[in-house]
C-alpha cells in the first residue's frame, strides 16, 4: 500500500476564481452598492431618518405623468422592435432567403443593437429632422412635408421611432436562435396530420416561441426604460420622461431633494426589476421548451 492510499494527496486550490475577479470587483462597486445605496436612501429624509414620504411623493401628478410617458414610449417601441424583430429573423431563418444574408444581418444586429446616445441622436436628426436628408428629399422630389402632415421627431413618436433602431436588431439576435430551435419534425408531424401552414403555426410553433417572445418583449421594455442618453440628446427636457427627470434632479435642475431623487431612481429599479426578471423566468421556460 503506498503512503497517496493512506494519505490522499490534498487537492490543489484552484486559481480560475482570479479570472472573474475583476467582474465582482466591478459590479460591487458600481452595481450592487450604488443600487444599496439609492434604495435606502429613498426611504431617509434630510436627516437619515426612515420614511416613506419620498415614495409617497412620487404620486405627485408631475411625476406621475413622467412615469406614464416612459412607460408608454418603452411599451410601443417594445412592441413594435418583437414584431418588426421577429419577421426579419424568420424571414432569415424559415423564409428560404440566401444564407449569405443571414451573417451580415446579425453582424449589423450586434452593431445596432449597441448603437444609441448622442451619436444615434445625430443620426437621426441629421436624417428625419427638419432639414434632415430623408426630409428635404420628400418635400422637395414628391412635394411631401412630413413635419407639415403632424411628424416630429423631438416628439413621442419621434422619440419612439428612434428607439426602434436598437430594439428591432436586438429583437433579431434574441429569437433567432429560439427560431433555429424549432425542429423540422414538428412541422412535418403537423403536415402529416393535415394541419395547414396557419394551424402549425397557430398551435405548435407560437405556443412553443411565446415564452421567448414575452420574455423579449420584457426586455426590450426594461432596455427602453432605461434609456436616457438617446432621449436626453434628441428631445433635451421637451419630453418630460422619468430618465430625463431624474437626469435633471441629479445635476440640481429641478425638485432640489436628493432623496426624491432616490426615489425617483428606486422607482426605475423597481419597474426595470420587474421586466427583466419575467425576461429571466420566460426565458427559462423557453430553454425547457427547446430540450
Amino acid at each position: 500500500m503506498t503512503d497517496t492510499t493512506i494519505f490522499p494527496a490534498k487537492k490543489s486550490r484552484s486559481w480560475a476564481w482570479l479570472g472573474i475577479a475583476p467582474f465582482i470587483i466591478f459590479a460591487v462597486m458600481f452595481l450592487i452598492l450604488p443600487t444599496m445605496h439609492i434604495i435606502v436612501g429613498a426611504f431617509q429624509n434630510q436627516q437619515g431618518e426612515f420614511t416613506f414620504q419620498n415614495i409617497r411623493n412620487l404620486f405627485q401628478p408631475s411625476i406621475m405623468a413622467s412615469y406614464w410617458i416612459s412607460i408608454r414610449i418603452s411599451v410601443a417601441s417594445a412592441f413594435f422592435g418583437c414584431v418588426i424583430g421577429f419577421a426579419i429573423a424568420a424571414s432569415v431563418t424559415l423564409g428560404g432567403l440566401p444564407k449569405a444574408i443571414r451573417s451580415p444581418l446579425m453582424t449589423f444586429s450586434g452593431v445596432a443593437s449597441n448603437f444609441a446616445g448622442v451619436p444615434l441622436s445625430f443620426a437621426f436628426i441629421a436624417t428625419l429632422g427638419r432639414l434632415g436628408l430623408v426630409t428635404v428629399l420628400l418635400r422637395d422630389w414628391f412635394g411631401v412635408n412630413i413635419y407639415a402632415l403632424g411628424f416630429n421627431l423631438y416628439s413621442f413618436l419621434g422619440l419612439t421611432l428612434t428607439y426602434l433602431f436598437f430594439q428591432i436588431p436586438l429583437m433579431v439576435l434574441i429569437v433567432t436562435p429560439a427560431l433555429d430551435g424549432l425542429k423540422r419534425e414538428w412541422k412535418e408531424a403537423a403536415q402529416i396530420l393535415g394541419a395547414s401552414s396557419f394551424q402549425y403555426w397557430r398551435m405548435v410553433a407560437v405556443p412553443i416561441l411565446w415564452p421567448t417572445l414575452l420574455g423579449t418583449f420584457a426586455l426590450l421594455f426594461a432596455n427602453a426604460f432605461g434609456a436616457v442618453a438617446t432621449a436626453y440628446a434628441l428631445t433635451g427636457s421637451s419630453l418630460s420622461i422619468v430618465p430625463i427627470l431624474l437626469f435633471a434632479q441629479i445635476r440640481g435642475d429641478v425638485l432640489q431633494d436628493p432623496h426624491l431623487g432616490y426615489a425617483l431612481a428606486f422607482g426605475m429599479i423597481a419597474i426595470t426589476g420587474i421586466a427583466n426578471s419575467i425576461y429571466i423566468w420566460m426565458r427559462t421556460r423557453a430553454e425547457r421548451w427547446m430540450k
